[in-house]
């Protein structure tokens, strides 16, 4: 299978921060902020893999910035690693000034998706070639995160985290 790149799967949906999306604060509820998010990280696994996918986990979720009734919300993701049949997918939310038209970041997200078939059997994706520098270090980070849940799940030891480490360095 050929490698492929993050922008390859880069996906932006922009959309603006209604009434019925707030809490009594006239923020973005939390919860539809994390639909928006999966939807661009469907959409991103999809692309780089060419199959069905599923979110497998919600891997990190940082609301860092409250996102106000009106503003115009950017969740940008991309595939920032791909293993034998998951996806980690990394997101960033902006949002816009209403004013002078300034994005800022507000959020940041890691979910995971699997590929699957017809029947829901995982399957194989392609590789990834990260090109930039933020694009290699998502990916190397990717590789970490995915050993320590397999330490925790108690899947892998943790010196054995450490040898295969040497195996994935780019």
């Amino acid at each position: 299978m050929q490698a492929k790149h993050p922008k390859e799967s880069r996906t932006t949906l922009t959309d603006l921060v209604l009434p019925s999306e707030t809490n009594p604060l006239n923020n973005l509820f939390g919860g539809e902020l994390l639909a928006r998010m999966d939807r661009a990280a469907s959409i991103a696994a999809r692309r780089h893999s060419r199959r069905i996918v599923v979110t497998a986990s919600v891997n990190h979720v940082a609301f860092n910035k409250a996102v106000p009734l009106g503003s115009v919300v950017t969740v940008e993701a991309a595939v920032s690693r791909a293993f034998k049949s998951s996806m980690e997918i990394f997101i960033d939310v902006w949002v816009e000034d209403r004013e002078s038209g300034n994005r800022s970041k507000a959020n940041e997200a890691i979910y995971t998706f699997v590929a699957v078939d017809e029947t829901g059997a995982p399957v194989a994706v392609p590789p990834l070639a990260p090109e930039t520098e933020l694009e290699k270090e998502r990916y190397q980070a990717a590789l970490r995160r995915k050993q320590l849940s397999l330490v925790l799940a108690g899947k892998m030891k943790p010196n054995e985290a450490t040898e295969l480490k040497a195996l994935f360095e780019v």
